[in-house]
């Protein structure tokens, strides 16, 4: 097992309580994306403001992405459920 496997594998139980909570509170979160994203603007006085609308955009779908997994029964869009988690191998043998 791949150093990337043991991460994915760690961090599994957060994103599925990550994606519950985006689905629970996801009216707020978009809220506070909305309103980051006025205060920056205003900050900036509008010199970015395409580039803070892209990226809250892009932020709102993955707001939204992470709820409908977690609709969806802990699968992601390509429908494939969050593999179990692995025993990890033994340890190399001492030299």
């Amino acid at each position: 097992m791949g150093f990337l496997d043991r991460v994915k594998t760690k961090l599994a139980p957060a994103k599925d309580k990550v994606s519950h909570l985006a689905q629970q509170h996801g009216d707020k979160i978009d809220h506070g994306l909305e309103k980051a994203a006025k205060v920056v603007d205003e900050k900036t006085k509008g010199k970015y403001s395409d580039k803070i609308q892209a990226g809250t955009g892009k932020a709102k779908h993955a707001v939204d992405r992470l709820a409908a997994r977690d609709e969806a029964g802990g699968k992601d869009e390509g429908g494939s459920a969050t593999p179990p988690p692995s025993t990890p191998p033994p340890p190399p043998p001492a030299p």
